[in-house]
């Protein structure tokens, strides 16, 4: 299992529930292919590789590998430069195994960090201060619309729609930049 475990956390960021996660499927592979072999009375040792995988994950949290806060404050950092909304951080993250507590310490307060957020999103999607200058009403509801579906609040969005192109482009750079 340990060697498993290392091998996810050389290729892939982790939290301690995700490797929990992956070392059980790992278990699920192995009894599937047992069973497919013949093998029988598979149930109990199941049950001991699922929990020798549950200590390993949390032996590398304690051992400082796998650590859930380091994983929160870089995935944060990574969603929101992509244009997600600090709501849809929060839902990946706890998609992830972050507990609550900590998937909001490692996402930054106000409304500036969210409004370059939208921004992000107005960029990727061309609608905005990025998209056409003299867009009609109804392309501004359905950009409205794409702001809200991913999670931003109203005043955001607007605030990001209406942002001129030039101050637009400034937030957003130094927003990338950190």
């Amino acid at each position: 299992m340990r060697e498993a475990a290392t091998a996810h956390l050389a290729r892939y960021a982790a939290t301690e529930a995700g490797l929990r996660r992956v070392l059980a499927r790992r278990v699920d592979r192995w009894a599937r292919a047992a069973e497919a072999f013949g093998m029988q009375e598979l149930a109990p040792l199941i049950a001991a590789a699922k929990q020798a995988a549950a200590e390993v994950a949390r032996q590398m949290a304690v051992a400082g590998t796998v650590n859930d806060t380091t994983f929160a404050e870089s995935r944060a950092r990574r969603l929101l430069r992509s244009g997600r909304s600090r709501r849809a951080a929060l839902a990946h993250l706890a998609q992830k195994g972050v507990d609550a507590e900590t998937a909001a310490a490692a996402l930054p307060e106000g409304e500036a960090a969210e409004t370059d957020a939208a921004l992000a999103l107005c960029r990727r999607r061309r609608i905005g201060p990025f998209g056409d200058p003299d867009a009609s009403p109804e392309a501004r509801l359905k950009a409205l619309a794409t702001l809200a579906r991913a999670g931003f609040g109203r005043g955001t969005a607007e605030t990001a729609l209406r942002m001129d192109p030039e101050e637009a482009e400034g937030r957003l750079l130094s927003f990338k930049r950190g």
